[in-house]
């Protein structure tokens, strides 16, 4: 199996204010503005919100060790492009945006972003200040598609759990673990069929997917929206990718660093490789996704145990070798929760935020002082 994954980072300045210039980054290095455009072995491309760049493989990889091993020496050379005086950060959220700090891209597919902001007005968080660790699993026929997203749509509470990293929002802790997905799933709240709370219905086959596809269209040709009626619109926590074979999964917040990103990937390709017989129902699990977004790993310590024990043994060698920053994470908590434990003010968060920025240029995990008492675990 083949994978691909896509990172979404924020642009700042020396002290973090966010930089709404990725187009003028574009121009800067590709000598045009364009949506997307290789970048030695990534593509860099833009996004909805300018002070936000998305790295993804110029090709996909075989393993997470040839993937790391394109996507982080991009990111390093697009460093190396910035210069010293603007800073990148991952994370679910920019944790001190205000709304007014940033600007929606206005070059080529602007008028799908007019159709958006016309039906839901985009000048909200759920649109400008969020950042996805997004991954792609390809499918080879009808059957292994309806099992991987089935198995993947059981799955998601848990993985809300282990990667949340949005505590805070315009510089303070809300109380709540992953304010990302709390924003996301309210921002197309006139037309709910399009997120559908973030959790997918089961599919029993293909056209059941067409379906939801088809009524999703309807609703947006209601609206005067035909521009939108492609397969991207779906807003669901995972979707599937017709034009590249893959199901696409989007409800994972970006890590700190790209050995983070490597380690949510491991845990769940090895997860799709199990029969877990995992809870099924649209009800149930979204009651346990309000506990992941409100609270991270805590109440779902012992199922994400039994989870990870699972991933050891159906993962390859590959995996194995990122798999123990999930034991961390389930034991001490998410990216989140360990921000949480250090930075709670404002002061407090913007002192956490070079550390933050460190991680992800040097491509090590962050951990507080709790993380760091967890030793590693294949059990």
């Amino acid at each position: 199996m083949t994978i691909g994954t896509e990172h979404e980072y924020s642009l700042s300045d020396s002290n973090f204010k966010p930089l709404p210039i990725n187009d003028r980054i574009i121009q800067q290095i590709n000598g045009s503005v364009v949506n997307e455009f290789p970048f030695g072995p990534i593509n860099l491309s833009k996004e909805l919100q300018k002070h936000v760049i998305e790295i993804v493989p110029a090709v996909p990889a075989k393993d997470l060790a040839e993937l790391e091993g394109m996507i982080y020496p991009g990111l390093q050379k697009l460093q190396a492009q910035l210069g010293p005086d603007i800073k990148m950060l991952g994370m679910g959220m920019h944790p001190l945006l205000e709304l007014s700090q940033t600007e929606v891209w206005d070059h080529e597919d602007r008028e799908i972003y007019e159709t958006y902001d016309r039906l839901f007005g985009i000048r909200q968080h759920g649109w400008l200040n969020i950042q996805a660790l997004q991954m792609n699993l390809p499918f080879r026929n009808d059957d292994e598609l309806v099992t991987i997203y089935n198995r993947i749509r059981a799955l998601v509470p848990f993985l809300v759990a282990v990667a949340s990293s949005s505590p805070y929002v315009e510089g303070r802790a809300t109380g709540k673990i992953d304010n990302r997905l709390i924003y996301y799933r309210e921002s197309q709240r006139k037309l709910p069929i399009i997120g559908h709370g973030i959790i997918p219905e089961r599919l029993r086959s293909k056209q059941d997917y067409l379906d939801i596809q088809e009524r999703m269209y309807a609703a947006l040709r209601k609206e005067g929206a035909e521009i939108l009626c492609h397969e991207w619109v779906d807003s669901r926590g995972l979707i599937v990718r017709f034009s590249r074979n893959c199901v696409e999964v989007k409800a994972l917040d970006e890590q700190e660093c790209m050995r983070s990103d490597m380690a949510i990937t491991a845990f769940v390709l090895a997860l799709v490789r199990c029969d877990l017989h995992l809870e099924e129902d649209e009800g149930a699990l979204k009651e346990m996704l309000e506990k992941a977004i409100n609270k991270g790993t805590v109440d779902l310590r012992e199922e994400l145990r039994a989870l990870y024990k699972n991933a050891l043994e159906a993962a390859n060698s590959d995996e194995r070798r990122y798999l123990p920053l999930i034991h961390t994470k389930i034991e001490c908590g998410s990216l989140a929760e360990a921000m949480l434990e250090r930075a709670k003010t404002r002061k407090e968060i913007i002192d956490l935020l070079p550390e933050m920025e460190r991680s992800l240029r040097i491509n090590v995990p962050y951990q507080c002082d709790k993380c760091k008492s967890i030793k590693p675990s294949l059990y």
